[in-house]
């Protein structure tokens, strides 16, 4: 084989596989050991299929890029068959020089980090929510926002800037001084992950949503996801406040909760708790409840959907009134909240209903999911359809958890279209074993399911969203 050749099956080799493990790299949180288990899982590139998560060309994805195109170029000088070897290892190659940047690495973050340090220093007065839970936080973010606006200028980390990094740019490109109010939402993966983030931002008031399965495989175990959430509690100062919900089974048989710090709970019709909600019920313009708090009653409604955002709204309502937002400006505020995209919002599409919950699936709300579906009034011929791939990174009980869903949603609806084949299985068994006459359907990919759902679609019909599989999975 001549050099010409081979240079040149290498190079295109090495610009079609490169960029596509840049994008499962970044994906992958920027962490060789998770970018590893993705990649034992995932053996082979699928370079052509349409990525649901847009890759993010960041300064540092553009510092691996050109280093290691400088050292591509470098190996070619030396020997056709090293590039050659580059490019058929490349998922190897980009570890390698992410290895070599780590040092430079490193010294960048820490100067972000200092100087988002100093910027909340400076920041005299401003009062700092930390919101974390294994499922709920995004959506409590965005309702709180919402509330507390009605008196305060408010600035909240966007999208899913909810690690470390997240936060201190964050801090950096938007914290204006005119600002009042920090919602911070504080994601984790590993023990330590929410007392770094609470380190930099010091939180007065904490709010934990829930305690889940979601990513057992990097905590290890129940208990150490209950240690991480329940950070943001123990770093709240002794006059701070503790918000959580008492619906969460992680919560409730925690035993280490924190007592330094004022503690309020929160649930729907649990009068142990400090705030209830009550008398929920659901319409054509969304739900309506009784929010009981410790010291007043409001009724409320809202055009969300589901008890979870019942509870994440009764947080929202806790810390509002903690910060004194009148009532009245509240309920203003709870009818004009819209559903986050993908998190159980309702939507008509013709002559069907499209609750959208496909935005990383759990099983507590995927539960509520369901719960929603079933209690929607249909016309007569109207069909409930679930469409689902089950759940990810759930470890050792996620067979468990799917097959336990897929009798739930066979109990529920009429049709059940099973998307890829991760879990297929596990999801097929459980929902032929729920009895009932529930049609399975299955598909390997959304594209192919929505082909399916058109031919089970009657006017009047209900389809059910639920999760959606990133790229790091078949």
């Amino acid at each position: 084989m001549s050099k010409l050749i081979i240079y040149t099956v290498s190079l295109l080799l090495f610009v079609l596989l490169f960029p596509y493990y840049m994008n499962m790299f970044q994906q992958n949180s920027y962490r060789p050991e998770r970018f590893l288990r993705w990649l034992k899982a995932n053996p082979l590139p699928r370079l052509f299929r349409k990525a649901k998560v847009k890759f993010k060309f960041t300064a540092r994805m553009q510092r691996l890029a050109f280093s290691a195109l400088a050292l591509y170029v470098l190996a070619g000088l030396l020997s056709p068959w090293a590039v050659l070897a580059i490019a058929l290892l490349c998922p190897f190659y980009l570890l390698l020089v992410n290895l070599l940047l780590s040092p430079m690495e490193k010294a960048v973050t820490r100067s972000f980090y200092n100087r988002a340090k100093r910027k909340l220093q400076e920041h005299k007065g401003l009062i700092v929510i930390g919101i974390t839970g294994s499922y709920g936080k995004t959506s409590t973010k965005n309702y709180l926002y919402r509330i507390l606006s009605e008196k305060y200028n408010v600035l909240m980390t966007p999208g899913n800037f909810n690690t470390t990094l997240g936060v201190v740019r964050t801090i950096n490109e938007m914290l204006e001084p005119y600002h009042q109010v920090f919602i911070v939402e504080m994601g984790a993966k590993q023990r330590g992950d929410i007392k770094e983030i609470c380190d930099l931002v010091h939180p007065r008031i904490g709010i934990v949503t829930a305690v889940g399965d979601m990513h057992l495989e990097t905590f290890g175990s129940r208990e150490n996801i209950q240690k991480t959430k329940f950070e943001l509690i123990e770093a709240l100062p002794s006059h701070g406040l503790g918000l959580i919900n008492m619906e969460s089974d992680g919560i409730a048989s925690y035993k280490a909760v924190p007592s330094h710090c004022r503690l309020l709970s929160y649930g729907i019709d649990a009068h142990r708790c400090d705030a209830r909600a009550a008398n929920l019920s659901y319409s054509a313009k969304g739900m309506e409840f009784d929010f009981i708090g410790p010291k007043e009653s409001m009724h409320c409604s809202t055009p969300l959907l589901g008890g979870a955002n019942v509870l994440n709204l009764c947080a929202a309502l806790l810390a509002a009134r903690e910060l004194a937002v009148p009532a009245e400006r509240c309920l203003i505020a709870l009818q004009k909240i819209q559903p986050v995209e993908h998190r159980l919002s309702l939507m008509r599409k013709g002559s069907f209903t499209v609750l959208d919950d496909a935005y990383n699936s759990n099983p507590e709300g995927a539960q509520m999911a369901l719960q929603v579906l079933s209690q929607m009034r249909l016309p007569e011929g109207g069909r409930r359809i679930v469409v689902s791939p089950g759940f990810v990174e759930l470890g050792e009980v996620q067979e468990q958890e799917c097959r336990r869903f897929g009798a739930a949603a066979a109990r529920v609806a009429d049709v059940f279209i099973i998307v890829n084949r991760y879990n297929r299985k596990a999801l097929m068994e459980g929902a032929s074993g729920a009895g009932g006459k529930c049609e399975l359907l299955c598909a390997d990919s959304l594209q192919q399911a929505v082909s399916l759902l058109s031919g089970v679609l009657t006017p009047g019909s209900v389809v059910l969203y639920e999760n959606d599989l990133p790229d790091t999975f078949k």
